[in-house]
């Protein structure tokens, strides 16, 4: 018997978008990690928008009595069917907000809207820490009954466990999926792997006609398939074997997940033999077509060690942090950049550094950084390097220690929180460009002469009795009080850190345009919409103050509303953003389009500039 060759012509077919005048449904729930209906404060807990049908993307949820810790896409599929001639298409995603309970009542969320569509409102409790302990307690042993009693029946029956064959799949061509480790961490990555395994003659693979449910999970995909055969042998029988497919998934919640399998359509010829009297044996080849899917696994998910650090960067893995100081030399009002470069394997995209604001000196004001990601799946991980890029400004002459940061990170390997250090580094402040204040200051001029040179007559006035004598006088003394005020009131501007951020907005989003305008220059269209992103978000971050961990376009519309700012503005503003995001990863369309974002950038800057926003200053 000869060996079976398998050839690969196609690996997934390119789903569709929605069919036109499709409707769309938008479902929003609310689960907890037991299963239970109440929640305790400290429990995390999910809140789930399924968008059936519908283009757009959801911004990430603001929870009551709750913090949102992650928010993600969970999961997503599509497909398509065509019956006589008319072709159907339908797609669904399902995004997961992972939120821990801060504060007891009775909440509700939604409804919220994609487009046109609207979603439902979803209602919860949260409820005293421990007082939902017993019911918890009863689930858990109820969980723990039913895996014992599945584990029983798969030992009766391993079959259970094995490939599924749908339509007219047999043991002859049959997909098998595993995973790297069934019991992980929550945001540790594994490996999920579908392998093919065929005794088929050659075959042809038609599509996918599915996507797998990776419900809980973030993927990342990775193109280390197989580009040749390789022969095994299984439960007795040769197979020709492939790995068609591999994800890297991170886990997004704890508990028990289930990954469930993508059907595939494959087509290839089964031979049928004739005992023919005249001609011998005769072999008719037949087409036929299957449909299969790998088996279901469920994984095991443990929450992280509690407590968790404080300064906990939120990443899980292994990393290492540096940093870089291009001039320890600065000047007062003059930028300055230092860059942090995180090393490591894992999920390396979402780690975080702390707030610089609150660990360098107050001397040195701190705005939102660049990131640069350059990361991909390779091996049983994703790996790579991300770069924060600070830019920061002296506000005083001297000698400023800018100290360590620390990376903090969960090693699943160790199953403790590791820490990574970057150096700090000692700086020296010179005397750099006045402020216009300074330039400005007015400074007092003494005459010599305080009377006129000559013979006082008998008839004459005394010089002391007139009140041009005493304005002399007078004049200094009113000039000194306005000078100590004037002084007063620079001190006080000066310790105001935020404030001078919140005044100094518009010159460095000025700064950040200049950069995109090169980039506009140069052709390079992908760095001139990062450049445009951090100068529109990092300005409405400094002249509103809101910290970067708050910065979403919700957020930013109702501040910019309460600061005083016009509707019209608002929605200019959050336009902008929304095209540069879009545009980002759409497709290029030329230098029109470039011009067009940057002068709308700039319009609508100088607009809030002169909006002369009232709620600039709350905190």
């Amino acid at each position: 018997m000869t060996r079976f060759r398998l050839y690969i012509l196609t690996l997934f077919i390119s789903l569709g978008s929605l069919a036109a005048g499709a409707a769309g449904k938008f479902q929003v729930s609310v689960a907890t990690q037991t299963g239970g209906d109440d929640i305790e404060v400290g429990e995390q807990f999910y809140v789930y928008m399924k968008l059936d049908d519908i283009d757009g993307e959801p911004s990430a949820p603001d929870v009551p009595g709750a913090v949102v810790k992650y928010f993600t896409l969970s999961s997503q599929s599509s497909s398509m069917s065509s019956v006589n001639g008319k072709v159907t298409r339908s797609s669904s995603r399902t995004y997961v907000a992972t939120c821990s309970a801060t504060k007891e009542g009775s909440y509700s969320i939604g409804p919220f809207n994609v487009g046109d569509i609207r979603s439902n409102k979803a209602s919860y409790t949260i409820v005293k820490a421990g007082s939902g302990s017993l019911s918890k307690l009863k689930q858990r042993q109820q969980q723990q009954q039913a895996a014992q009693q599945g584990a029983q029946s798969q030992l009766s029956d391993d079959d259970d466990n094995g490939p599924k064959f749908i339509g007219k799949g047999n043991e002859k061509l049959f997909l098998k999926a595993s995973v790297s480790k069934t019991s992980a961490y929550e945001q540790e990555a594994l490996v999920y792997t579908v392998k093919l395994y065929s005794s088929y003659a050659p075959i042809k693979f038609i599509g996918a006609t599915e996507a797998p449910k990776f419900d809980g999970f973030v993927v990342e995909e990775s193109d280390e398939t197989s580009r040749s055969l390789h022969y095994e042998t299984y439960n007795g029988h040769e197979y020709a074997t492939a790995v068609i497919a591999r994800y890297i998934i991170f886990p997004q919640m704890t508990g028990k997940l289930t990954v469930k399998g993508n059907t595939y359509t494959v087509s290839t010829d089964e031979q049928e033999y004739y005992d023919d009297p005249y001609f011998r044996m005769l072999t008719v080849r037949r087409p036929i077509q299957l449909n299969v899917t790998p088996n279901d696994l469920v994984i095991d998910v443990k929450p992280l060690p509690t407590p968790q650090p404080a300064d906990f960067s939120g990443g899980v893995g292994q990393f290492s942090i540096t940093s870089s100081l291009p001039s320890a030399s600065l000047k007062t009002n003059q930028p300055a950049s230092i860059v942090y470069e995180v090393k490591g394997s894992g999920n390396i995209k979402y780690v975080k550094l702390p707030d610089l604001n609150a660990l360098y000196p107050k001397q040195l004001e701190v705005f939102t950084p660049t990131m640069q990601v350059d990361a991909s799946s390779k091996g049983a991980t994703v790996s790579g390097t991300v770069k924060f890029d600070y830019s920061f400004t002296p506000l005083e002459m001297g000698q400023y220690y800018i100290p360590e940061v620390s990376l903090v990170y969960f090693d699943p390997s160790t199953g403790r929180y590791e820490k990574s250090v970057a150096k700090g580094y000692t700086v020296d402040v010179d005397k750099g460009v006045l402020s216009e204040k300074s330039q400005t200051k007015n400074r007092l001029r003494f005459v010599d002469d305080l009377m006129p040179v000559g013979k006082l007559a008998k008839e004459r006035v005394p010089v002391i009795y007139g009140f041009g004598y005493w304005l002399w006088f007078l004049i200094p003394a009113l000039a000194l009080v306005i000078v100590v005020f004037v002084y007063r009131r620079h001190l006080k501007s000066a310790a105001d850190i935020v404030g001078t951020r919140m005044r100094k907005a518009g010159k460095v989003a000025a700064r950040r345009l200049k950069k995109a305008a090169a980039c506009m220059k140069t052709g390079d269209r992908e760095k001139f919409y990062d450049e445009m992103l951090v100068a529109l978000w990092g300005y409405v971050g400094a002249k509103l103050n809101i910290p970067t961990s708050e910065l979403n376009r919700q957020n930013v519309a109702q501040r910019l509303t309460e600061a005083g700012a016009s509707g019209e503005i608002v929605d200019n503003f959050v336009g902008v953003l929304d095209d540069c995001e879009f545009a980002k990863y759409a497709p290029g369309s030329g230098d029109d389009e470039l011009k067009t974002v940057y002068q709308r950038g700039a319009d609508v800057i100088n607009e809030l500039e002169d909006a002369r926003l009232t709620g600039s200053q709350k905190q």
